[in-house]
């Protein structure tokens, strides 16, 4: 089974590398892209083909904005179940936007700052308290200084089809999510209709701060996909 891990925004394939050397440890071929984050159809673009590269059954996993992606992406032919992890999971002609704007914003939202070019950057004084509050403080400072800013357009673009319709798919809902509502994870999942939905009480950035149990729900997905 190949998986294709796919990172979301202020950031790239790096906030993986908590669960790239478990996955790869279980037998598993991983590979993580890395989206310009310029828009949607861009990223699911640069996803499809890196899945469709893949020999074989490919399980998608998205991390945040990531689950927008493979929830278009999950459409490419070699493509046999989709995990989101604290993760939008958009249906046909939603926007991030339109989700966010069932709830009140998350406490993260105020510290989202655009620049002239069209881009958003989240605040890096305050990135460990808004994306991981539960990282130790050298990660959350590499991640801070390292994050890569995402188009404001991907909070507006709507999303076709999705995947999960038609894919099995697995949800990891945050309890202590300050980027993502956790009422909207929950919402988002119960009406996925998963296999499986695990809760762990983790920040935004569970990929790192709970790598061990996110990388047990993408081998329980895969196992369960070459059972078949």
């Amino acid at each position: 089974m190949n998986i294709v891990l796919v990172h979301g925004a202020w950031g790239d394939a790096s906030h993986w590398r908590g669960v790239i050397p478990l996955l790869h440890a279980r037998g598993y071929h991983v590979v993580a892209v890395q989206n310009p984050l310029t828009g949607l159809a861009d990223d699911i673009d640069r996803t499809s083909k890196l899945a469709a590269a893949q020999e074989g059954p490919t399980l998608l996993v998205g991390h945040s904005y990531g689950g927008a992606v493979i929830t278009g992406a999950g459409h490419t032919p070699n493509v046999a179940g989709l995990v989101y992890v604290a993760a939008f999971a958009p249906d046909e002609g939603e926007s991030l936007g339109s989700i966010f704007a069932r709830q009140a914003p998350p406490p993260g939202a105020a510290h989202i700052r655009p620049d002239k070019e069209g881009f958003l950057w989240l605040d890096p004084a305050a990135f460990k308290e808004s994306f991981g509050d539960d990282l130790d403080d050298t990660d959350a400072l590499v991640m801070a200084a390292t994050q890569k800013p995402i188009a404001a357009r991907c909070f507006e673009d709507k999303s076709g089809p999705p995947a999960w319709k038609t894919r099995p798919a697995w949800y990891q809902v945050s309890d202590n999510d300050r980027m993502i509502p956790p009422e909207a994870e929950r919402w988002m999942a119960e009406r996925m209709q998963p296999k499986k939905t695990i809760s762990l009480a983790a920040s935004h950035a569970s990929l790192a701060s709970h790598a061990g149990e996110i990388a047990d729900l993408i081998d329980e997905a895969a196992r369960s996909l070459e059972a078949k």
